[in-house]
């Protein structure tokens, strides 16, 4: 099995082996997208627009658990692809240890903390009087399941690093099918409204919990979890955090731009701008997830070659996956521009939200198509090992960028000017991100490891 996974990261033509690992990753990233959009469409039919603005209310608290889920999942991620590329399989054992002990740890606290003070949490997000009530229903059973998603996200990376792209997809597959068959029956046969909503979504990220557990304790795993490598390794969790710590910032980031955008749409536009947001941002996780799933599978193939010192391959991996990603974004934008009235109107029929929700998808969409090499640039650093450029490029978009943005346009502009925030974010983004993105590929260029380590750079 340690054969394998070398002769597959290690010499397989990238083409093929970025086709391989990213296929499975943006289907089930694809697919989890889809089980919320359809969240959203059921809550919409349902309850109605202000059932949408109680979801989009409690986006920020799901944010903040994803972002500690993937601090542990892409960080330790990192480090184990690393370590099988230097054939070190001990430490890379120990590191999916660590990250399986603080993905439960943080999701049990989190359920706790989140649970006790949950009605402050919502004057802080947001939150008018209107929409408490949605809110407080669906984040109070979001909440009781917090290990489940913590555990499910952070251990689904650890799967791929390993080169098991299939068993990650299958995982997202079993939470996203499960959630969709739920939700009908829950909302609508049981009558149970947006609490049921909430509750097909924790029972559904519980059944994915189970089977990444049954897999890492049946043996099949290349990677067998004891519980001596669960016991924290302070020098194993700094790397992991260190490294993961541009994910979490992204997150957060997002968790921040989230409570931000809430407090202003309901300032500028009141509690159908709240709505309007949610259903373009459940239109863009599934336009756009696709170039997530694209860096996942690229993640461990830069990052094994880079600690194997085959440098060409490694560059090669960025190249294509920035092509590949940016083709994602271009098309994503054409579909959403052209087709934004039919995609809008799945979620409602309510006029009211329709009209101005066309009207802010066309504007937030226009600089999509530079989103894929952010992604990737982001990505690249992650893989190898760079903290601080990673951290910065997470950090750049969301919190240095755009939030200042929202922050004044409206001033000028109402509620126009935080749509208008969306593509100027994007455009300066990506000019900075470029700079990055093509030193880094300079120094690839130029190194001579594969010689100096005499290794075979096989394409």
């Amino acid at each position: 099995m340690a054969k394998d996974i070398h002769k597959m990261l290690g010499e397989q033509k990238i083409g093929r082996l970025l086709l391989s690992l990213s296929l499975p990753a943006t289907i089930g990233m694809l697919v989890q997208a889809m089980y919320n959009f359809v969240d959203t469409i059921f809550v919409g039919r349902g309850v109605g627009s202000m059932g949408i603005a109680g979801i989009s209310i409690s986006l920020p608290v799901q944010i903040f658990v994803m972002a500690f889920a993937q601090m542990f999942g892409i960080g330790g991620a990192s480090v184990i692809s690393r370590a099988l590329g230097e054939k070190n399989h001990e430490k890379a054992k120990r590191a999916a240890g660590n990250v399986m002990a603080f993905s439960i740890a943080f999701g049990l606290a989190m359920t706790l903390l989140g649970y006790f003070f949950l009605d402050r949490l919502l004057i802080m997000l947001g939150a008018s009087e209107a929409i408490t009530p949605y809110a407080r229903e669906y984040l109070g059973i979001i909440l009781l399941g917090s290990v489940f998603f913590s555990f499910g996200m952070a251990m689904n990376h650890v799967v791929r690093a390993e080169g098991k792209p299939k068993i990650a997809m299958a995982a997202m597959l079993i939470s996203a099918v499960l959630n969709i068959i739920l939700d009908p029956i829950f909302i609508f046969s049981l009558n149970m409204g947006i609490w049921g909503a909430a509750l097909a979504t924790v029972l559904s990220q519980a059944a994915t919990s189970i089977y990444v557990l049954f897999y890492f304790l049946s043996g099949k795993s290349l990677l067998r979890v004891s519980l001596r490598s669960l016991i924290p390794e302070w020098k194993i969790m700094r790397e992991t955090v260190s490294v993961g710590l541009s994910a979490f910032s992204r997150q957060v980031a997002g968790s921040l731009l989230a409570v931000v955008l809430n407090n202003s749409l309901v300032f500028y536009g009141g509690d159908i701008a709240v709505a309007v947001y949610g259903v373009i941002n459940r239109l863009l996780m599934v336009f756009i997830m696709p170039m997530f799933g694209v860096n996942q599978g690229f993640l461990p193939i830069v990052g094994y070659n880079y600690g194997a010192r085959k440098m060409r391959r490694a560059r090669e991996s960025v190249k294509l996956a920035s092509t590949v990603t940016t083709l994602i974004a271009l098309f994503s934008a054409i579909i959403m521009f052209l087709f934004a009235r039919q995609l809008i109107s799945i979620f409602t029929d309510e006029t009211e939200l329709i009209e101005p929700a066309i009207f802010a998808l066309r504007i937030v969409i226009l600089s999509i198509p530079t989103i894929g090499v952010q992604v990737i640039a982001s990505g690249m650093f992650q893989a190898l090992g760079k903290a601080v450029p990673a951290l910065f490029l997470s950090l750049l978009r969301q919190i240095i960028i755009l939030i200042p943005l929202i922050l004044v346009v409206p001033r000028f502009l109402g509620i126009d000017g935080i749509w208008i925030s969306f593509p100027l974010a994007d455009l300066i983004s990506f000019a900075i991100s470029v700079v990055f993105y093509l030193r880094e590929l300079k120094i690839f260029r130029s190194s001579e490891l594969d010689v100096k380590a005499g290794t075979t750079d096989v394409a």
